[in-house]
């Protein structure tokens, strides 16, 4: 069924104001996919905060035009998914994630920071750790010489503290004897 002039300028409106607020664009080709396959693949995207949607290449071109994903314009073309996200990861992170285990689902591209995307390119987005992971290693390595130095200072400590009542024993054996 088609849409009428103002459900597709409605369309429009919404796809820009989410790429308006998105970081990332991934394209997958969906040819052969189940009803069920596709269920599951946006249940996925919903809970990860990415906005999915099937829509047609003409109002999606339309949608971004302007914006930094204007880039993927020439991805556009055969029947295609379309993940915004404001996380930089998480769109190319479940599309290609649903494209491992499922060989229907084609990744064509996408864009980020304004340049055009890939598959390659979107698989090697996919591939990087999210913003929580990061921040979670970063704190690990700034901790890690603290809790070293830490470690040190209390085996020294403990070294002295074993050795005070030795030493303590030798001078009083010592004592005596002069």
């Amino acid at each position: 069924m088609s849409l009428n002039r103002n459900e597709k300028a409605a369309v429009v409106t919404d796809v820009a104001a989410q790429a308006a607020k998105s970081q990332t664009l991934a394209l997958a080709e969906y040819r052969g996919l189940t009803v069920e396959a596709l269920n599951k693949l946006r249940v996925d995207a919903r809970s990860k905060g990415v906005y999915l949607h099937v829509l047609k290449n003409t109002l999606a071109r339309r949608a971004v035009a302007g914006t930094p994903f204007e880039a993927a314009a020439e991805s556009m073309v055969g029947p295609l998914i379309y993940g915004f996200s404001e996380d930089a990861v998480a769109a190319a992170k479940v599309i290609a994630d649903f494209a491992k285990s499922n060989d229907k689902l084609i990744i064509k591209g996408g864009a980020y920071g304004g340049k055009a995307l890939d598959a390659n390119g979107i698989k090697a987005l996919a591939s990087v750790p999210s913003k929580e992971v990061l921040l979670a290693q970063l704190l690990g390595l700034m901790q890690s010489p603290v809790s070293r130095f830490a470690r040190v200072v209390a085996a020294v400590a403990e070294q002295r503290g074993a050795g005070a009542p030795a030493e303590a024993a030798v001078a009083e054996e010592a004592a005596p004897a002069a």
